[in-house]
C-alpha cells in the first residue's frame, strides 16, 4: 500500500460506486442513507442504460415468486444470504411508495405499467434523497489501493474513498457500453474470474434448418425444451436468425456449444394416444389436421412438411404413429450456437463468489472492495430474477460500504 497524497475534501468520498446500473444506483442510495458520502461513477452519458431498454421498455423489475433456485452460479449457497434479506416484496413496497403503476405479466413478473423510465426514476430520486452523487462520462484510468482505501485516477481528477463498489456489469449488450472492466478490477486485487459466456440467449440454427424454418419468421408457439437436465414449458419464437422467446432463453444458460435441444411442441398431451384414437376415430384424417388444431397454421404447415408427413391415419402402422409422436414431444436440435454478448440479457460467469462475503458482497481479502449485481457469478432465470439480485446485492453491500 502507498500512502495517499494529500487530496481536497471534495475529492475524498466514504464510497465510490463504479457503475450507474441498477445494483450501482441501489447501493448508492442504500449507502447514502447510512449518512456516508457516496459517488457513482459511469463512463456513460446515461445511468441505467439497461434498465430503459429491459422488459421490451417496460421493466420486468422483479418477480414475486423469485427464490435462490431461480440462480446459477457455481457458488450456488452464496445468494441466499442477500436475497433473504432483501426480497421482492421489499422492493414492490419502494415501487408503491413511489406511485409507479405496474402489472403482473405471467405468474410474478412484474412490470412497469408505462415505462422503465419509472424504475430509472425512483432509483435517482432515491439516490438524490439520499445525497449520493452521480457523475457520468467519467473514464476510470486506474485503481490502486492505499493505506486507508482507495484512490482511482480518473478523466475528471484524482479520487479517493474508503469503500470501493465495483457494480459495472457483465459482458451483455456492449452496444450499452458493456465491458469487462469489473473483472479486470477483480483480477488487479487477486480475485478469481470464472470463465464466462452470454446467457438469457437466443440460439442460431444449422443452414439447412435455418433455411427451412425461415418463412417462420416472427410465429410463437407454447413448447416444453429440455437440456440437461433442465426444462421449461414457455412460448419458442421463430427468428430470420434462429429460435428465441422465453423458452429459448432460459434454457440457453443451461445450454453449452455441441449440446442439443429436446423440444416438446405439443406438451402435456399424450400424442401418442391421441393419435391412435384418431386413426380408429377418423382414418381419414390427417397429421396435418391434427398438427393445425394445436399448433399455429404456418408452424403446423411447416413443420409437417419438415417431417415429410402424407397420406391419411390409416396408412400410419403403429410403429409410424409412435415415431410421429416421439418426434412432436421430443423434436431434437442442434443450435449452430447463440447470437453471443450482442443480445443476451446477462453474462453467466464471473467474480468467483467464494472469495466474496455472502453478507456484505465484500472481497475477503480486501474488506472495504465490493462487488455486486451481474459483475459476480450470480446469474438469475428470465422474468425478473436478475433485477431481484441486482437490488438485493447492491442493498447488502450498501449496508455496509
Amino acid at each position: 500500500m502507498t500512502p495517499t497524497p494529500s487530496l481536497s475534501k471534495s475529492q475524498h468520498y466514504d464510497v465510490i460506486i463504479i457503475g450507474a446500473g441498477a445494483a450501482g444506483l441501489m447501493c448508492a442510495a442504500t449507502a447514502g442513507y447510512r449518512g456516508r458520502r457516496v459517488l457513482v461513477l459511469d463512463h456513460a452519458n446515461k445511468p441505467g442504460k439497461k434498465i430503459l431498454m429491459s422488459g421490451g421498455g417496460r421493466c420486468n423489475f422483479t418477480n414475486l415468486n423469485s427464490t435462490p433456485a431461480n440462480f446459477l452460479s457455481d457458488n450456488p449457497h452464496f445468494c441466499i444470504s442477500a436475497l433473504k434479506r432483501y426480497t421482492p416484496q421489499h422492493f414492490l413496497e419502494l415501487v408503491e411508495r413511489h406511485g409507479v403503476e405496474h402489472v403482473e405479466k405471467a405468474a410474478g413478473q412484474l412490470f412497469c405499467a408505462d415505462n422503465s423510465k419509472d424504475i430509472l426514476n425512483l432509483l435517482l430520486t432515491e439516490c438524490d434523497w439520499a445525497g449520493a452523487e452521480i457523475r457520468l462520462n467519467t473514464e476510470i484510468r486506474s485503481i490502486s489501493d492505499t493505506a486507508d482505501g482507495y484512490r482511482l485516477a480518473t478523466s475528471g481528477g484524482t479520487l479517493a474513498c474508503q469503500s470501493l463498489v465495483v457494480a459495472c456489469g457483465g459482458l451483455s449488450i456492449p452496444t450499452m457500453g458493456a465491458t469487462g472492466f469489473g473483472y479486470d478490477i477483480a483480477r488487479q486485487f487477486g480475485l478469481e474470474v470464472l470463465p464466462t459466456r452470454a446467457g438469457l440467449v437466443p440460439f442460431t440454427l444449422q443452414p439447412a434448418l435455418k433455411e427451412q424454418l425461415a418463412p417462420l419468421s416472427g410465429v410463437s408457439c407454447p413448447v416444453e425444451v429440455s437440456c440437461n437436465d433442465m426444462s421449461f414449458r414457455e412460448p419458442m419464437l421463430v427468428t430470420h436468425r434462429g429460435l428465441s422467446g422465453p423458452s429459448m432463453l432460459q434454457i440457453s444458460s443451461f445450454w453449452q456449444p455441441g449440446d442439443e435441444l429436446a423440444i416438446n411442441l405439443l406438451p402435456g398431451q399424450n400424442v401418442q394416444e391421441e393419435l391412435f384414437g384418431l386413426r380408429k376415430s377418423s382414418p381419414q384424417g390427417t397429421l396435418a389436421k391434427h398438427l393445425n388444431q394445436h399448433l399455429p397454421k404456418r408452424f403446423a404447415q411447416a413443420f409437417n412438411e419438415l417431417q415429410g408427413w402424407q397420406g391419411p391415419l390409416q396408412s400410419y402402422k403403429n410403429a409410424d404413429l409412435e415415431a410421429a409422436a416421439n418426434t412432436l414431444q421430443r423434436w431434437t436440435i442442434k443450435p449452430g450456437g447463440t447470437e453471443g454478448y450482442r443480445t443476451a440479457e446477462v453474462t453467466l460467469g464471473g467474480v468467483d463468489t467464494r472469495q466474496l462475503s455472502s453478507k456484505t458482497m465484500a472481497a475477503n481479502d480486501h474488506p472495504n472492495l465490493y462487488f455486486i449485481g451481474e459483475v459476480v457469478d450470480v446469474t438469475g432465470h428470465l422474468g425478473g430474477h436478475n433485477f431481484q439480485w441486482a437490488w438485493a446485492s447492491g442493498v447488502a453491500a450498501g449496508n455496509e460500504a
